[in-house]
């Protein structure tokens, strides 16, 4: 049989269960005292299913709900959100999956709508960094530039993007010794832009910001 062997508090009305000398689950304080839970008591199994097979799943979903109300989520922020609550492994299974059934996350989609947003203002490996960083697969990312992109438009932003970062440093092609085109250059490349648009924009003699 299991044993509740430690109850531990988690914040102000919630408390983390063990169960056999291993974290089980968070519940809230009122509880504790419907299952009957007690530190060093046995659970009865009845009890333990119903917590963990109905009460848990059904509590991740809604959560999952509430969070994708206010802000979209990748699948992986998503799990992080779910595993800060300390829900069970097989509750973040059950909601991830319930959740991506409606439609309600989708890392294509997502990776879509931020680059759209987001691509006049940043370089496509900027891009990339920051949603690999949201879990987005190196696939879905091809899929996404691909769909988001019309053709040249890329190059296109990324020349627009770099004389934009230029006229910040006040660049002026003619008053620029080499020594402050390489601190430039440098400059660019750490914001993303490819070497061979920096070259170009560079070697523009024609300057107008």
């Amino acid at each position: 049989m299991r044993v509740v062997t430690d109850i531990q508090e988690f914040s102000k009305q919630k408390y983390s269960i063990y169960v056999d000398e291993e974290f089980a689950f968070v519940l809230y304080r009122g509880e504790l005292s419907s299952y009957g839970l007690k530190r060093g008591k046995p659970i009865e199994e009845e009890k333990y299913q119903q917590i963990t097979r109905e009460l848990l799943p059904k509590r991740a979903k809604k959560r999952c709900l509430n969070l994708l109300k206010t802000r979209a989520y990748t699948e992986m922020k998503l799990r992080q959100k779910l595993r800060e609550g300390k829900y069970p492994e097989e509750s973040i299974e059950e909601a991830i999956e319930y959740v991506k059934s409606y439609g309600y996350i989708d890392d294509y989609d997502y990776a879509c709508q931020y680059i759209a947003f987001h691509k006049e203002k940043e370089s496509r490996r900027k891009l990339e960094e920051k949603l690999s960083a949201k879990g987005i697969s190196p696939e879905v990312l091809q899929r996404a530039f691909l769909s988001t992109y019309e053709e040249g438009e890329e190059e296109e932003l990324q020349l627009i993007q770099a004389r934009k970062l230029l006229c910040k440093k006040n660049y002026q092609p003619q008053e620029t010794d080499w020594k402050e085109r390489q601190k430039l250059f440098a400059f660019l490349m750490r914001k993303g832009i490819p070497s061979e648009i920096i070259r170009r924009v560079l070697e523009t003699e024609e300057w107008e910001e």
